[in-house]
């Protein structure tokens, strides 16, 4: 019996996310704050991952990342869920270390076989990274979950902050927009195999750029686009920063062959959640631009500000790690409610 694991879940990959407005309530208490000055990046400012100073000029850099199946295929699942939790560290321009598994497995549903393959999936991943698999925690679940909790190093002088962004500052995405996309209209049943592998593609790379953005002091502010989609992620930068962002929308990376699928309405619920927590700070934008930009990103690209005058020397190291990288907007003094404008 063939096993679709796309069909044991209510939701995809990172558009399983809690949507930004309803996490904000739930993280907000009314407890007096521990202070421990080691932390150096907790929850307060939305960042990927939290970072603890050792002291010694390390930091420790600890994440963690799970959700329900986006494709159908248990190995790819676990790579692809592996890759998105990886990528946090990878955030914060440190190096991963070691990772431990999280898996919720439906016992009487799916058969123990499928989810060994999916524990491979995340082991060859693993393996790419340079980091073990080196344990984890199973429970017997309504739904197939997957993810990890990733451990990762980063010298002090080289983290990298989502929100200590510049004005002036260029922005950069190394992964295209259009994931969310892809994989409902998968889950629909009216995907094209070749847009699907596309898809599937971008989310198996690892962002392992990140390493090297963090040795470079022209990188102002780094994170990664996952579950809230570009104008989540970006608004997070802006909000941390007190700036504002102008994007041109033409500019933005995306896959060239989106436009059936949302004429289709192959649109993952999470984006209208992703609107609805933080359309209020959006410019006017087009039903196809809000579809793309809010569009949740499971194992999406790094997005980068880069200070003005360096762009170019950026542009040429990105090269040399394959990646063909051009500004797609700038970040400009806080505009007063609006955070971003799309041109």
């Amino acid at each position: 019996m063939e096993i679709k694991l796309t069909q044991y879940s209510h939701g995809a990959g990172c558009g399983c996310k809690i949507s930004p407005a309803v996490l904000e309530t739930m993280l907000h208490s009314d407890q007096v704050k521990s202070i421990f000055p080691s932390l150096l990046v907790g929850n307060e400012s939305k960042d990927d991952a939290a970072v603890f100073d050792l002291g010694d000029g390390t930091c420790i850099v600890s994440t963690t990342d799970f959700f329900m199946p986006i494709v159908d295929d248990p190995f790819l699942f676990g790579s692809i869920a592996s890759v998105n939790a990886i990528s946090d560290v990878y955030a914060m321009g440190g190096e991963p270390l070691m990772a431990i598994a999280i898996l919720g497995w439906p016992i009487n549903k799916i058969p123990p076989e499928v989810a060994k393959q999916m524990l491979e999936g995340s082991r060859d991943i693993c393996k790419q990274a340079g980091i073990p698999l080196a344990g984890g925690h199973s429970i017997d679940c309504p739904e197939p979950v997957f993810g990890l909790a990733v451990t990762g190093k980063v010298k002090k002088e080289h983290l990298k902050q989502n929100n200590l962004a510049k004005v002036g500052s260029l922005l950069y995405l190394t992964k295209p927009l259009g994931v969310g996309i892809v994989t409902t209209a998968q889950k629909k049943g009216i995907v094209k195999e070749e847009h699907l592998n596309v898809a599937i593609r971008s989310m198996l790379t690892l962002n392992s750029f990140g390493v090297e953005l963090g040795k470079l002091s022209f990188v102002n502010a780094l994170t990664d686009v996952t579950g809230f989609g570009l104008l989540g992620h970006l608004t997070e930068v802006c909000d941390g920063s007190n700036l504002s962002a102008e994007i041109t929308f033409d500019k933005v990376p995306i896959f060239d062959f989106l436009e059936s699928y949302i004429q289709q309405k192959s649109m993952p619920g999470g984006t209208q959640r992703n609107w609805e927590s933080y359309g209020h700070k959006i410019g006017r934008i087009s039903d196809e631009q809000r579809t793309i930009l809010a569009d949740p990103q499971t194992s999406g690209g790094l997005l980068i500000a880069v200070d003005a005058d360096s762009s170019e020397q950026f542009e040429e190291i990105a090269l040399k790690y394959g990646l063909n990288l051009k500004p797609f907007g700038k970040l400009v003094p806080r505009n007063g409610s609006l955070v971003v404008e799309v041109n």
